[in-house]
């Protein structure tokens, strides 16, 4: 694919100029005045019409027809200037024999017509008397008389061109001044058709063709670029959009100056001189020479974005060069690129150097505004569908989605550089993210933590999902990198929940908590502070960490209760028993009913439980079987353990073990799910 298709460089700009019918008030006065001056001018050069000059062109001179009349010629402009050859013939009007300074004063005053055919009768003259052999004795007189011609003539482009630069400078276009340029450049394209091969100084400047049209055509060229270079432009300091400003004023007075062009310049020139083209490409060019010297300014993100966009979709869109009032004068087939591929490629270059700044900082916004308007104000997150909500997804999403978008308006390669952009910045703000609530969540006990952990958590999830269903991204690296910030928030939980259970779990067994009357349900309470808040995260993430809670409760439960002691007798035995049961089963049912499914966990503490209040010898033994098959990864010492706080001794505790777990005493705990092999075993158990 081409330059252009690739990076829909179709641009186009805004017609909001009005329509020019009605600016053409004093246009018939200036023309008559003109025309007069002509008709003048005509009259006395008719006088000399039956005087012949003397000077020929290699024996010939090149008579000079004017327009059939004034009234003709003025007809021909409002019709719309027909095949000049129609327009030369006309009666025959020479010129007179004027100084320099005469002709040179008739150019002043616009009388370019009768200045040509003076000029014309002295270059004639001059070429006749050379070739007379009468500056034999004289060469300096020639090359006198030659440079007077050659700047006599340049004079006249010079007023060619003046005219033609300030065209467009009027609020009205002078229909006679053009169509009269246009017979000027005629008669000159006539009188001199092609390059002398005279010999001598100053032979080289007469009887050459002087290529007024090609100074008509930089004339419109010089006419553009000073059209464009006036189109207003504040300062930064004065206006922020001082680009959009700016280009606002570009499409408004370049229409203005098409539409001009279109309905009352094009009548005036024959079509020959494709005049729409040559303003259009005139225009173009300037433009283009001034977008590059804008792209070279300091400019920051929203200034980057404001050019590329002119460039991309107005300029050549219904806005501006394509807009239907223009049509079907104003083409941009032929248009070159507004911007060389170089410099396109410079201003997105630069345009993604300065997004990467810009998301950087609406990352850095979205983490001010969780710390200061949430963490800081302990505002519980929102509860959607019964899960915790944050909008740290949506706000990620949306920075990435409308920054691609307004992308994507320019260009497709475009689109995907501010995807890779928004990609690797999230790859550093998410861990960046991670620290802070580390940081604050360590630094204080917040009740808001566990809420917002959950949120977060949700949120990651939905954001992964939503970078792979709407913007087709691969999440492979963003999936590592939020497992590994879950983990941690994980960990940082777990140990929040192990600070607010530890000093009730080291009670257990302990002679106050025997003793206690108060609640049963401490435990599972301080537990459901953290546990609660599980029922609200996103599935499996919620059911994987609501087991993680149980199995660490029943877990660290066991350890404390399988730590060495003094002995107890029967009645505390029993007190202690039921007080277990009473405690886990609170626990237990607690845990369930916010969805855990850890079933397996239940029958753990009740099985010691029971063990540490029996009475009899067999159901101990029972008891013990029961354990060792419901958790085979149960060890020689754990049971040992278990069965010192029934005062039984290490022999009589070792026999039971025997007959209870048979010969299972693998230490790897054996297939499935593991609770003991999680547990230190007492080295060193107490003797009742």
């Amino acid at each position: 694919m081409n330059r252009a298709g690739q990076e829909k460089m179709e641009v186009a700009s805004e017609l909001t100029s009005p329509t020019l019918h009605s600016r053409d008030s004093g246009f018939f006065e200036r023309g008559i005045k003109t025309m007069l001056s002509i008709r003048k001018s005509k009259q006395s050069l008719n006088k000399e019409k039956g005087k012949e000059g003397t000077g020929t062109w290699k024996g010939k001179r090149l008579s000079l027809r004017l327009s059939k009349s004034s009234e003709e010629s003025k007809t021909t402009i409002c019709n719309g200037a027909k095949d000049i050859d129609e327009k030369i013939e006309a009666e025959p009007i020479q010129g007179k024999p004027l100084s320099v300074m005469e002709i040179n004063e008739l150019i002043q005053k616009r009388h370019l017509l009768e200045a040509f055919a003076s000029i014309k009768y002295l270059e004639d003259e001059t070429i006749a008397e050379q070739d007379a052999e009468k500056y034999k004795d004289n060469p300096q007189e020639f090359v006198r008389k030659s440079k007077d011609v050659d700047l006599l003539y340049n004079s006249i482009m010079n007023a060619i061109q003046s005219i033609v630069v300030g065209t467009l400078e009027h609020p009205t276009v002078e229909d006679t001044v053009l169509t009269s340029l246009v017979t000027l450049i005629a008669h000159e394209e006539a009188a001199h058709p092609n390059i002398g091969n005279a010999a001598g100084p100053g032979s080289d400047l007469l009887g050459r063709p002087r290529k007024w049209r090609e100074a008509w055509r930089e004339a419109i060229d010089e006419s553009a670029r000073k059209r464009v270079l006036r189109v207003p432009m504040v300062s930064k300091e004065e206006e922020s959009s001082w680009l959009d400003v700016h280009l606002s004023f570009l499409q408004k007075n370049l229409s203005e100056d098409l539409l001009k062009i279109k309905l009352s310049v094009k009548k005036c020139y024959p079509e020959e001189y494709q005049v729409c083209d040559t303003y259009v490409e005139a225009f173009h060019k300037a433009i283009a020479s001034h977008l590059q010297d804008l792209s070279h300014r300091p400019l920051e993100f929203n200034e980057l974005y404001t050019l590329l966009d002119w460039v991309a979709n107005i300029y050549r869109s219904e806005l501006f060069l394509g807009h239907p009032d223009l049509k079907p004068e104003v083409k941009m087939e032929n248009l070159s690129l507004l911007l060389t591929p170089a410099n396109w490629d410079k201003l997105k270059n630069d345009y993604i150097t300065s997004a990467k700044g810009k998301i950087k900082s609406y990352f850095g916004n979205i983490l001010r505004l969780e710390v200061t308007e949430k963490w800081e104000k302990e505002v519980q997150p929102e509860v959607k569908e019964n899960l915790y909500h944050s909008s740290l997804s949506f706000d990620i999403q949306t920075i990435i989605g409308e920054h691609m978008k307004i992308s994507g308006v320019i260009s497709r390669s475009l689109e995907t550089k501010m995807l890779e952009l928004c990609l690797a910045e999230l790859h550093e703000f998410i861990p960046r993210f991670g620290e802070e609530f580390v940081a604050w969540s360590t630094a204080q006990d917040s009740p808001i933590f566990a809420p917002y952990f959950a949120a977060y958590i949700n949120s990651f999830h939905d954001l992964v999902s939503g970078l792979e269903t709407v913007f087709k991204v691969n999440t492979e690296e963003l999936q590592k990198i939020l497992a590994a910030l879950t983990r941690n928030f994980t960990n940082i939980f777990l140990n929040k929940l192990r600070t607010k259970a530890q000093p009730i779990l080291k009670r257990i067994l302990t002679k106050d908590w025997i003793s206690a009357t108060e609640r049963p349900d401490l435990l599972a309470s301080a537990v459901s502070q953290f546990s609660e808040h599980l029922q609200h995260m996103r599935e499996p993430m919620g059911q994987e960490l609501l087991r993680d809670v149980h199995k660490y409760v029943v877990r660290e439960y066991i350890m404390q209760v399988i730590k060495p002691r003094r002995k107890m007798n029967r009645e505390t035995r029993q007190q202690v028993s039921e007080k277990m049961n009473q405690e886990v089963r609170i626990l237990n049912n607690m845990l369930i009913d916010q969805g855990s499914d850890s079933n397996w966990l239940l029958p753990a503490i009740h099985h010691i439980a029971n063990i540490i209040g029996e009475k009899k010898k067999d159901k101990i033994k029972e008891y013990v079987k029961e354990l060792c098959q419901d958790y085979p990864d149960i060890r020689k010492e754990h049971v040992l353990a278990v069965l010192a706080l029934r005062g039984l001794g290490r022999t009589r505790g070792a026999a039971i073990f025997q007959q209870g777990y048979r010969a299972l005493e693998s230490t790897d705990g054996g297939e499935g799910s593991t609770l003991f092999a999680e547990i230190d075993a007492p080295v060193i158990i107490s003797c009742f």
